[in-house]
């Protein structure tokens, strides 16, 4: 999470990344403006939100003229690897999911094999993963496994 998500716009397109994420609460007074530099760099916008944010305040970005294209909830609090996941950021996702069927919601913080299920029950259709993978002595299996469980739900 950085403080202005504007300043990083253009190198992270040089770099030539592919999306753009970023948090809600650091870009209320720019986000629409933030959303068209994203896209005109070629880069697929995302708005991420912090456990103690309530979910409508993503509402207007995905409604907007400008839409982003995915939406992240944080499941644990930004700022470092090995949080336990919190369950119940789940409510946040099944209201996406069921307000917007099919916007791409990721979560991030806390999966791993013992979490995987419930996420991708609620809705979840994209993962990140740090510690569960790097940390495993198999990191494709633990991969393989959550992958499975996205596209069975």
């Amino acid at each position: 999470m950085v403080t202005n998500p504007m300043d990083y716009v253009e190198p992270f397109g040089k770099a030539g990344a592919s999306g753009f994420t970023f948090h809600v609460e650091a870009s209320k007074d720019n986000w629409q403006e933030l959303v068209q530099r994203i896209k005109l760099k070629g880069m697929r916008p995302g708005v991420a939100l912090k456990p103690g944010t309530p979910i409508e305040d993503v509402y207007p970005l995905v409604d907007g003229e400008n839409p982003v294209e995915m939406v992240l909830v944080m499941t644990v609090e930004p700022g470092f690897g090995g949080q336990k996941f919190m369950p119940e950021m789940m409510e946040k996702v099944r209201a996406l999911r069921e307000k917007y069927p099919s916007l791409d919601i990721e979560v991030d913080g806390g999966l791993g094999p013992s979490t995987i299920g419930v996420a991708a029950s609620a809705g979840a259709n994209c993962i990140v993963a740090g510690s569960s993978v790097f940390g495993a002595s198999e990191p494709a299996q633990v991969i393989s496994l959550m992958r499975k469980s996205v596209d069975e739900a």
